[in-house]
């Protein structure tokens, strides 16, 4: 039976392969899979390549990238702990810390944690994976900096690109040398852009794209569906209508004239990320909510992703509230099922709720962001850097959310940073990164 890796001359024909890329991310978390997904269109077979689960991986590859897996995820679980478990987590956080930007200096010497990766590349991590997809070299899109390397390091025959998950990234994402290197970076930001070219990247080699953000909830270039979207929840975002009083002429620009109501009720969407390291700030926000959400007046989507345990412990703790409909459970058995549920999800959404990372950029479809705690060095700088664009605001004290929350709602200052996000944030990565890909395939 022929691997996904081994495909026959008929089905190359039928899959349009002067069209294609292989796309690989890594089951780490829903960062490196989400960043990846919205790319299903130009990948191989409609399908995305994991490098640390693949059909064929070795015994002594999965075992190590599990090893660094269950690591992440228990550290991450293990900083609730006071004291000790936040004092391990900055040692381990330590290998992937960002330096401060300023002052401007070169960084392109490689440090400590860019030196172990390659140290086990070179004895062979990730050999079989780059051996598979140099049957067929097509250009190579990866989320995740490693099997870039690996690519690099065991000679692939065709163009690799990484795709930069977070507005600032640590020295680890380049190559060691990374003015011999020719891994190009497809960029989210201009602080990612200038980043790289601090670590040393060559200008040719970084491409300020945009986060690759999904189709379905933009609508094509003209950006239909987001606008559509965002008209309907500009309404749920400014109850007195204070900001479109005072911006009408560059919502009519964007919009034209505004739907006369709503097609959803006022809804928060609470996104646990990958580790479920963050579960009880959900609980007490429906806890605290409650009246409103009774009362009809707040809907609540808790995205527990494709962990059962966390499904049942949102649904023990909440099941005395009776909040049957107005309260629900986002969940997937697969990570495309969860996905494709999610961005449905989220175009009835008005408020993310989540820890700055990769959904940062998802405030690009309009949807203002309430900041839960960072975890690790790149969720605060994607904190910083959302707050310079104006498009979110921390999650102040939870005891009080039914205070602050309403405040910043009848002010319309959600509604500010709805628009704030959509105008100022690029929006169209997955169509830029596709283009860069055609130059390849038709050079």
């Amino acid at each position: 039976m022929n691997t996904l890796f081994e495909y026959t001359v008929i089905m190359l024909e039928k899959d349009s392969i002067h069209k294609k890329a292989w796309v690989v991310a890594a089951d780490m978390g829903y960062g490196h899979q989400r960043t990846a997904h919205p790319l299903m269109g130009i990948a191989f077979g409609r399908k995305i390549i994991n490098a640390n689960n693949y059909q064929g991986i070795t015994v002594k590859d999965r075992n190590f990238w599990q090893m660094t897996k269950s690591s992440y995820e228990f550290i991450a679980r293990f900083r609730r702990i006071p004291f000790i478990g936040e004092k391990i987590y900055l040692f381990f956080d330590s290998f992937q810390k960002i330096l401060g930007y300023y002052p401007q200096r070169d960084l392109s010497k490689s440090n400590f944690g860019g030196r172990i990766i390659y140290y086990f590349i070179k004895r062979g991590w990730g050999k079989n994976l780059v051996a598979r997809l140099q049957r067929t070299p097509l250009p190579l899109i990866t989320t995740f900096f490693t099997p870039a390397f690996m690519a690099e390091e065991f000679g692939y025959l065709n163009q690799v690109y990484c795709v930069i998950c977070d507005a600032d990234i640590a020295r680890a994402w380049v190559a060691l040398d990374p003015k011999k290197s020719r891994i190009k970076y497809f960029a989210p930001c201009t602080w990612a852009r200038d980043r790289l070219k601090l670590y040393g990247v060559k200008p040719e080699n970084i491409i300020l794209t945009g986060y690759p953000l999904p189709k379905e909830n933009l609508g094509g270039e003209n950006l239909q569906t987001l606008k559509k979207d965002l008209s309907y929840r500009l309404l749920n975002l400014d109850p007195n209508g204070r900001y479109r009083r005072l911006y009408a002429p560059l919502i009519k620009g964007y919009f034209g004239e505004l739907p006369k109501i709503s097609n959803h009720p006022l809804t928060i969407l609470f996104s646990i990320g990958g580790a479920g390291a963050q579960k009880e700030i959900g609980v007490k926000i429906v806890n605290k909510l409650a009246g409103k959400i009774r009362a009809e007046k707040l809907r609540v989507i808790i995205s527990v992703g494709m962990r059962e345990e966390l499904r049942k412990y949102f649904a023990d703790h909440i099941k005395n509230l009776k909040l049957d409909g107005w309260v629900h459970m986002l969940s997937g058995k697969t990570v495309t099922e969860y996905f494709e549920k999610f961005n449905q999800a989220l175009r009835t959404t008005d408020l993310l709720w989540t820890k700055p990372s990769e959904l940062s950029f998802y405030a690009a479809l309009g949807i203002p962001i309430i900041l839960a705690p960072s975890m690790g060095s790149q969720e605060d700088f994607n904190r910083k850097w959302l707050l310079h664009v104006g498009a979110a605001v921390p999650e102040e004290d939870l005891n009080y959310v039914d205070e602050w929350l309403y405040d910043l709602l009848l002010a319309g200052d959600f509604a500010e940073m709805a628009m704030q996000g959509f105008i100022e944030m690029e929006k169209l990565g997955t169509y830029n990164i596709e283009r860069e890909v055609a130059k390849i395939n038709h050079a």
